[in-house]
């Protein structure tokens, strides 16, 4: 259960300002009334993303000395924690993706799964799966931080955007990043082999 909820919290306030949460609001306005078909994309796409984000990061718990691998994801944590300071800007050539024709829900998993490919969610799903020991726990915690965070955008569009308090909210996903890397490299999680 904690693996389940610390990767549904942590993903839901990194996801906040995130390129793909405004490539949600995007849709949102590109397709107006098709809230429903667009948050379909985003499940899709995220769950497909996020199982392979979370085979790597248990694939690497094999592959790494436990005592590598736990100042690996402890510094790994810390990093994230930095990047979630940095807002993203969603790029000319992720706004290019809409124009694919495939159709909303097509055109929605297309875009999302190539935006979310080296973002910080994706990243944050690698070492959460190689923290915790519980893959299916980690995979459906991250994809419901995505959905917290996406299907609000899509369905408020544009009018959630100034009113949300940013960075505030990257702040807030920083601490827990940093606290959850600290705690890593303090020992927490030895039961599990890290």
């Amino acid at each position: 259960m904690e693996a389940f909820l610390v990767s549904t919290g942590l993903v839901a306030l990194a996801e906040i300002g995130d390129k793909t949460q405004l490539l949600a609001f995007l849709l949102a306005a590109r397709y107006p009334g098709r809230a429903l078909t667009i948050s379909l994309g985003i499940l899709i796409a995220t769950l497909v993303n996020h199982a392979g984000a979370g085979f790597v990061g248990h694939w690497l718990t094999g592959l790494a000395n436990p005592q590598w691998l736990r100042w690996g994801l402890g510094l790994g944590f810390i990093a994230m924690a930095a990047w979630t300071m940095v807002p993203d800007q969603l790029d000319e050539e992720t706004e290019g993706r809409q124009k694919l024709g495939l159709g909303v829900l097509g055109t929605t998993v297309v875009a999302f799964f190539l935006a979310e490919m080296g973002d910080k969610t994706q990243i944050a799903t690698v070492g959460l799966a190689a923290r915790f020991d519980s893959l299916l726990a980690v995979v459906a915690g991250t994809t419901l931080g995505m959905m917290i965070a996406n299907v609000p955008a899509v369905l408020l569009g544009e009018r959630l955007a100034g009113r949300m308090p940013v960075q505030l909210v990257h702040r807030i996903a920083a601490v827990l990043f940093a606290v959850l890397g600290i705690a890593t490299l303090l020992g927490a999680g030895q039961s599990l082999g890290l």
